[in-house]
């Protein structure tokens, strides 16, 4: 099974079948303060509903299209991060994450962000990073923003949220800039 060593406290690990039931207690002990910005927390109501999702995570994986990856902090499932697909021929791919309330401001997603990062540029040979994020969503904005991204412009409309539509910011990264980035 794949898992990557992010710091002490973080790791990064592709989540198996038998991970549904605590993705599942994660999501429904964070349901309200995640339901404002990911548009899927309503469809999953139960364990269950978790495994076709998991399973389509892991075909990613195998078909070298990126990964979706529990955030583990100290032994305990806190989040998901990963690539959306990635883009061979541009040599490109997009950033997504989530991360429960109850394990906000430790730095947890910064570390696994820098680590896909770290992923995207040295391991895939990528060249650019997209992350997109809420307009009025500053915590997510802070991730691209502490890791060197620069704001591309907005998107109008961009994502439907239950009952309304709502413009995102996009962010990218090109490894040339990260380079720079990380030797200042």
């Amino acid at each position: 099974m794949f898992s990557l060593k992010v710091n002490e406290e973080v790791s990064l690990k592709l989540l198996q079948m038998e991970d549904a039931q605590e993705l599942f207690e994660l999501v429904d002990h964070s349901r309200d303060y995640l339901r404002e910005w990911l548009p899927w927390v309503d469809n999953m109501k139960e364990e269950e509903d978790y495994l076709p999702v998991i399973e389509m995570w892991l075909k990613q994986f195998s078909s070298h299209d990126g990964f979706q990856a529990g955030i583990v902090y100290n032994g305990r499932l806190a989040g998901m991060v990963g690539f959306h697909g990635i883009d061979w021929s541009n040599k490109k791919t997009s950033i997504g994450y989530w991360l429960s309330d109850k394990f906000q401001d430790k730095g947890i997603m910064t570390a696994a962000v820098n680590e896909l990062i770290v992923q995207a540029f040295e391991e895939y040979n990528l060249n650019r990073i997209e992350i997109q994020c809420g307009i009025e969503n500053k915590k997510s904005q802070g991730i691209p923003r502490r890791l060197g991204f620069k704001p591309d412009g907005i998107i109008k409309d961009a994502e439907y949220l239950y009952d309304h539509f709502h413009d995102t910011i996009l962010y990218s990264l090109l490894a040339k800039d990260w380079n720079e980035y990380r030797e200042s």
